[in-house]
């Protein structure tokens, strides 16, 4: 039997020494309670906490940098200091995800349907006037016909400046940031800029016409109304995207 066939398979290799002292001062920063802006140890003190080389500690420490964790600032009064990773910062570096893989516009709808109704449900009670006043200032932008394709565009982008407010109110921070994170999607898809540029009134009432059913849901405290309006709105944005990116397809086809 030759050596080869006799050799036995490596077994998978761990994380790295400078992977694992980021994730221990990741849970030392949580088990001491440390907050955004408080000061870590110095990095003398911390390669002694932890056991680490000086090249290990500060690759740990770039790690954490990068994944926006901490920060470090020279000259005085500077050190490792711990820092929070900002809701479009964390939206941005997700993205980067499917920066190769663009999802479709049906991907991205199909969980909208999904997720939008739930979240709407979950603000039932969870809404005060100052919110209100914000979705209804949101809802100025566009309760008008728009005077040129600049407004339109802008139009549409307060129309999903609307849900962005929903996802910031709601009380589920996981489903409030995927609900945010799929609408800045659409922002960013090129098919849907060139949707968005395209104008469209009927759109743009029927929107509106959902929007002002679901605050008057909202205010009443009707959870099953406001998860039904939101699904039929989605719905309804759906159908017309995906109509607006065939018709798009058609005359890119009898161009050619």
């Amino acid at each position: 039997m030759s050596e080869t066939s006799t050799r036995r398979p490596r077994p998978p290799r761990g994380p790295k020494r400078p992977a694992i002292i980021c994730e221990e001062i990741k849970d030392w920063i949580v088990e001491h309670n440390l907050r955004p802006g408080d000061r870590l140890p110095q990095e003398k003190a911390l390669i002694e906490r932890f056991r680490a080389s000086k090249g290990t500690m500060r690759e740990a420490l770039r790690s954490l940098e990068a994944q926006g964790l901490v920060t470090t600032r020279t000259g005085p009064g500077g050190g490792i200091f711990v820092s929070a990773l900002g809701e479009r910062q964390a939206m941005e570096l997700l993205a980067n995800y499917f920066f190769f893989r663009q999802p479709s516009i049906a991907d991205i709808y199909a969980v909208r349907c999904q997720l939008e109704p739930e979240l709407a449900a979950s603000l039932v009670g969870h809404v005060d006037e100052a919110h209100y006043a914000r979705l209804e200032e949101t809802m100025r932008v566009y309760d008008h016909p728009a005077e040129t394709v600049g407004e339109e565009y802008q139009q549409r982008m307060a129309e999903l400046d609307f849900h962005g407010v929903l996802a910031q109110t709601s009380p589920n921070p996981v489903l409030g940031f995927m609900c945010g994170f799929l609408q800045n999607l659409l922002r960013s898809l090129t098919v849907c800029k060139r949707i968005y540029d395209k104008p469209n009134p009927e759109l743009r009432e029927t929107g509106l016409s959902y929007q002002t059913r679901l605050l008057a849901a909202l205010r009443a405290g009707d959870s099953e109304s406001v998860r039904s309006i939101m699904y039929r709105h989605m719905l309804s944005a759906w159908r017309y995207m995906e109509a607006c990116e065939a018709e798009m397809r058609n005359d890119f086809l009898r161009l050619k």
